[in-house]
């Protein structure tokens, strides 16, 4: 059975499809805990199913790396095998990644190494581009350059705006994170060698 925690900053649309997901038996995956940087409304879905959640704000520290200590502590309690970023939005500190990585990983809203960053689909739309996609891969010290684990092409349709691409490549992600969390957990995927 893998054992995961899921780290959510918004809605947590990936953090329910995974829920979703893994509620046959026969899935061995069991999500331990949900975290967030903030107290965000996908925390309530972790709730429905029963999960313990927690919260650690970047605000209440002094520096970003006491905030990654507290954080890294708290999932550490968990003993989880994975971590999966699933919408967070913040950058982790090189400690953090090293303490977890390759057993850390991330959805990302385009086809890296194209458009990394936070404003992936505007940067999309803005260079004209005529597909994009959705990445899981693992996290690094680097922002969206770790190793791709895999990938999905979407297409840039006429009349695109952030919103509409963004929903259409939402769908591959969630299906991309729970593929590959089911891959590793049935040894089909190895983190170590990705």
């Amino acid at each position: 059975m893998l054992s995961v925690v899921v780290l959510i900053s918004g809605t947590g649309s990936n953090l329910l499809a995974l829920l979703k997901a893994i509620e046959s038996p026969l899935v061995p995956v069991r999500v331990l805990a949900v975290g967030s940087d903030s107290a965000a409304p996908g925390l309530a879905h972790a709730d429905l199913y029963g999960i313990p959640t927690f919260v650690v704000e970047p605000h209440r520290f002094p520096d970003r790396e006491s905030w990654a200590k507290r954080l890294q502590e708290t999932i550490e309690g968990f003993k989880p095998d994975l971590v999966a970023l699933a919408g967070f939005m913040k950058i982790l500190p090189p400690s953090f990644i090293r303490r977890f990585s390759p057993n850390l990983i991330n959805i990302h809203p385009s086809l890296l190494p194209l458009f990394p960053g936070a404003h992936a689909v505007r940067d999309t739309l803005a260079a004209g581009a005529t597909e994009t996609g959705a990445t899981i891969h693992i996290v690094d010290e680097g922002v969206d350059t770790g190793p791709v684990i895999a990938q999905k092409t979407v297409a840039v349709m006429p009349g695109d705006d952030i919103n509409t691409l963004h929903e259409r490549i939402k769908n591959q992600e969630r299906q991309l994170l729970i593929d590959t969390i089911i891959g590793v957990a049935e040894k089909r995927i190895d983190l170590a060698k990705v």
